[in-house]
């Protein structure tokens, strides 16, 4: 079995078990319900609420600067700090690890498997929060190549060498579900025309944790998704599709990957655009 192409972007939990109290080293939760974190975390995390800390009220990403670095410092984070991000949500640890490397930050990783392994092998749990002292952190540039936008996307319909990746469920896919609640107002179900179904969960093993190299590889040539095309991925509000962006770019070296974090929650509310 072949490594992943950027392994060190991965950590596994044992890795976690025996670095849990090294002074460079912060892990981060995010879930949308804080009663997920009180109830028990990996000892040493810190909380970030998905709904209040990282999404705008029309569950768009929040991408001020002011707003990141707040949050970074007051989660003890240094331009020098290894952190790990994972949550209660598979997508979770990818979609953190796609905001910080849009803000630039250099040593981030991903808990391979997440919550769900590291509970499954009885590792401690904590229920109680810790102080964190705040710090200084230098916030650079956010990086928009990473970023896919609505004109990005519109570019890519009935393009030979680019595809669109919709990783939502089959369902949302044709339009049976809605993320959340039902459509409202001009909102569409559906899909973006020409794009390709591949639910982001099927990169994953039963435990949570990342397949091999050659399971994703064939997991995705089958669906056309090759190396030499250009890639967007979009979901709903751009979570799960970081997730697949993550493992397009740093676990199969795809060079040509976007995330269009507008998703489903831009596309389908402009009046008049099409959808299948």
């Amino acid at each position: 079995m072949s490594q992943h192409t950027h392994s060190n972007v991965l950590v596994d939990t044992q890795f976690l078990f025996e670095h849990l109290n090294h002074p460079n080293i912060r892990l981060i939760q995010a879930d949308m319900n804080p009663e997920t974190y009180n109830t028990g975390h990996i000892p040493g995390a810190v909380f970030w609420n998905i709904t209040t800390d990282l999404l705008l009220p029309d569950y768009r990403i929040n991408f001020d600067s002011v707003a990141w670095q707040k949050l970074l410092e007051n989660s003890g984070i240094t331009n020098q700090t290894t952190v790990i991000t994972y949550g209660d949500f598979a997508a979770t640890g990818a979609w953190l690890f796609w905001l910080f490397k849009v803000f630039g930050h250099n040593d981030v990783r991903v808990l391979n498997g997440g919550y769900q392994k590291w509970l499954s092998e009885g590792r401690p749990v904590a229920v109680d929060s810790q102080a964190i002292p705040p710090t200084e952190y230098q916030l650079q540039t956010p990086d928009a190549n990473l970023r896919a936008f609505f004109d990005d996307v519109q570019q890519f319909i009935g393009k030979t060498d680019a595809i669109l990746v919709d990783v939502r469920t089959p369902q949302e896919y044709s339009g049976e579900w809605f993320f959340m609640q039902p459509p409202q107002g001009t909102e569409r179900a559906g899909h973006i025309p020409g794009a390709v179904s591949m639910y982001y969960e099927l990169a994953l093993n039963e435990d949570g944790t990342f397949k091999s190299v050659e399971e994703l590889q064939t997991l995705y040539t089958s669906k056309n998704i090759t190396a030499d095309k250009q890639v967007i991925t979009y979901c709903a509000v751009g979570g799960r599709s970081a997730h697949t962006w993550f493992v397009l770019k740093y676990l199969l070296g795809y060079t040509k990957v976007r995330n269009y974090d507008g998703s489903w929650n831009e596309w389908s509310r402009i009046p008049n655009i099409a959808i299948e």
